[in-house]
């Protein structure tokens, strides 16, 4: 596998796709061993072992987008197995993914949810309050990917008195990008900074009580403590959920405008921002409610 992951960093990959790739293969890796007596070697990997793989996740709960992350991940190790000569043939050419359902937009948080959850971020103790309620509103006004709020440092941050903008360094595919900061977020930032005492420019936005860059996990629990203590129950609450209220909030207020979308979230593809104009279930609920067939007899 090594050399392999080693392939993947010369291909200019995003940090964050290169965590993904080797925790996907370890899960792989550790499901192979409890299965086969033998020391696993890649050239004599089999396609009935990548879909005895797919049936295990399956069988275990797994969600269709998670079994196919992980699938993609043996794809792209099988593909370079055989350029490379380690495999005489592609084995996970023909395992296909599972099916799934793509007519349902992401789901957001309500405009009450949304308050609840600042209200809890501006309660956080230990005087992590400022940060918290800061980095809430910049994932919720901004979009902002978690790993691209990990990697944030102060000079990425440009603001003035009617305008600002956050300079995201090196997003997916590491692509660069500058998104422009509302006055709401500007002030939360303002706040922030004011507490940090002056942090240098290279410092990292977010730090913890420590004073070390938050990781993507930390952020990531902070936002699930938030939802927690806000009692947010009606969807799994994750900073991925702020983007999707964010994307959907967008084009709420901006009907039609995919295009500038998908230029805020950093998307290569329109085909990928599209989503968020697709019904949700309380859409296609209320159209059935408003139906002339609903009538009672």
């Amino acid at each position: 596998m090594a050399p392999f992951l080693a392939n993947l960093a010369r291909d200019d990959l995003a940090p964050a796709t290169l965590r993904g790739y080797r925790y996907d293969l370890r899960h792989f890796l550790a499901w192979h061993r409890t299965v086969q007596d033998d020391a696993f070697t890649l050239d004599g990997l089999a396609e009935y072992e990548l879909i005895a793989y797919r049936q295990h996740m399956v069988a275990a709960g797994r969600r269709p987008a998670t079994v196919n992350r992980r699938l993609d991940a043996l794809r792209r190790l099988c593909r370079w197995a055989r350029g490379t000569g380690v495999l005489a043939a592609d084995v996970a050419r023909d395992v296909r993914p599972m099916r799934t359902e793509r007519n349902r937009q992401p789901v957001g948080l309500t405009d009450i949810e949304v308050h609840a959850l600042l209200r809890a971020a501006g309660a956080s103790s230990h005087g992590l309050a400022a940060r918290n309620y800061a980095m809430a509103q910049l994932l919720l006004q901004a979009g902002l990917r978690v790993g691209e709020v990990a990697a944030l440092r102060v000079a990425d941050i440009t603001m003035n008195d009617r305008s600002g903008s956050v300079r995201i360094r090196h997003g997916k595919g590491l692509k660069a990008r500058e998104v422009p900061l509302n006055a709401t977020v500007r002030r939360a930032l303002r706040q922030h900074l004011d507490r940090r005492q002056a942090p240098g420019k290279d410092a990292a936005l977010f730090v913890s009580s420590r004073e070390t860059a938050m990781p993507v996990r930390t952020i990531q629990a902070v936002v699930t403590s938030l939802a927690r203590r806000a009692r947010l129950k009606r969807v799994a609450v994750s900073a991925h959920t702020l983007r999707h209220t964010f994307a959907l909030g967008y084009l709420r207020d901006n009907p039609g405008k995919l295009v500038e979308l998908a230029s805020l979230l950093g998307h290569d593809s329109l085909d990928t921002t599209a989503i968020y104009t697709r019904p949700s279930r309380d859409d296609l609920a209320a159209d059935l409610e408003r139906s002339h067939l609903n009538v009672d007899g």
